[in-house]
């Protein structure tokens, strides 16, 4: 199947965007001393979102509405996994208020698939 070349670019963003999980992890196995198990707790979560995440926007380009559900992904990987990264690196909670913004696109991101 050929991929449009506007999709395309979700493929090659998820593909940096899963690099950057991965090393992330990296880092939060290895080197992230948190200040709280809290904080340890929520970089984990935004990581596992990150990665799993990162799948499905390589997978945007093979639903009915590419675009739309790319965007989706996107901006829920950087609303929901950015504000758990932020919380537990620098324990903002600006940053954190953004979590349920981010987890709103990933849950319309999903159900894009289905439209």
């Amino acid at each position: 199947m050929m991929i449009p070349p506007a999709a395309r670019f979700f493929v090659q963003l998820a593909g940096v965007s899963g690099a950057a999980a991965v090393i992330l992890g990296a880092y939060g196995a290895h080197a992230f001393k948190p200040s709280t198990p809290e904080a340890r707790e929520v970089f984990e979560t935004g990581n596992r979102y990150h990665l799993i995440h990162s799948v499905a926007l390589g997978l945007a380009p093979f639903s009915r509405h590419p675009k739309v559900t790319g965007l989706l992904f996107t901006l829920g990987m950087l609303g929901f996994c950015g504000s758990c990264y932020g919380y537990s690196l620098a324990q903002s909670q600006t940053l954190r208020q953004m979590a349920p913004y981010g987890g709103i696109c990933l849950i319309l991101a999903w159900l894009s698939l289905i439209f």
